[in-house]
């Protein structure tokens, strides 16, 4: 204990023990038994205090430890470096992306589905992201991963929702969000008025990764239906507007929510998602995200 609170008085203090010149190359005299004895105890006990504040210190001042010893900047930030990843805490929360409180209390649902739960948590938080454009929904699910990933510097997971008009070539797709504000609910309509085809597919593209750097998954979902008047309740995007094939004739804004999870192209897309965090719940909570 005493070797500890020196450690860290060691740690606040500016004095004697800490000095701010480096030293190059790092000196490494030969110390006798008990000059090695107390210079070890004394750096177990200040590994003992966080990695962070450890480099944050260490990481440009020399290291005294008494008796004259003085073991270079070199040694002590590979010792700091091992002590950080001896403790390093595993993965247990996943940040969503959104500030939409309905999307979250849905995606919460479908993830805790099932007799397996998924072993993380699902927390929120709302980032301003740059709107992007891509030529794929896939190019620009994985660029708004990496950015979020980097902005929240841990574990993320961002969802890309498209409407695609099969008349229009796969429009508005990635970009139904700006086709709604402007043109409203009955302007999505009016944009088939010259087609007979009305029909469409909903699609979901979650990226996941463990944080910047590693690797970006996409799960993929989608639902075919065709575009109707709204019908329903209006305050869910697009929803009174879609109906599903599988729905009985009701759109996404009438469906029990229960049901819409079962069919929904963001259900199917969660579902993968949830699928694949159960059976990689060690290698993602470590940071890898390879799904091989």
């Amino acid at each position: 204990m005493r070797q500890v609170l020196k450690a860290d008085k060691c740690m606040r203090s500016g004095g004697a023990s800490l000095r701010n010149d480096l030293v190059s190359p790092p000196l490494c005299s030969r110390p006798n038994a008990a000059q090695s004895a107390r210079s070890h105890n004394r750096f177990q006990a200040a590994i003992s205090l966080t990695g962070a504040t450890l480099l944050a210190v260490f990481g440009r001042r020399t290291l005294h430890t008494g008796s004259g010893t003085r073991c270079g900047q070199r040694w002590v930030r590979a010792a700091c470096v091992r002590a950080m990843a001896t403790k390093r805490p595993l993965v247990e929360e996943i940040v969503f992306v959104t500030g939409n409180a309905k999307k979250l209390e849905e995606v919460k649902q479908i993830l805790d589905s099932g007799t397996q739960k998924v072993p993380f948590t699902i927390t929120n938080q709302k980032i301003d992201l740059p709107e992007l454009q891509g030529e794929s929904p896939e190019e620009i699910a994985r660029e708004k991963c990496r950015l979020a990933a980097e902005r929240v510097q841990g574990p993320v997971m961002c969802e890309d929702t498209c409407l695609c008009y099969h008349a229009l070539k796969g429009l508005p797709g990635p970009y139904i969000k700006w086709f709604l504000g402007k043109l409203g609910h009955d302007g999505l309509n009016k944009l088939l008025a010259g087609y007979e085809d009305k029909s469409a597919y909903a699609q979901c593209l979650f990226a996941l990764t463990a944080g910047p750097g590693c690797e970006i998954l996409i799960f993929d979902g989608r639902t075919e239906g065709k575009i109707v008047p709204a019908r329903g309740p209006l305050d869910f995007g697009w929803d009174p507007v879609f109906e599903p094939l599988e729905s009985d004739g009701l759109t996404y804004a009438e469906m029990p929510k229960a049901a819409k999870n079962t069919i929904s192209h963001r259900g199917r897309s969660l579902e993968k998602l949830r699928s694949w965090l159960i059976e990689n719940a060690d290698a993602f909570s470590k940071g890898v995200t390879s799904a091989s």
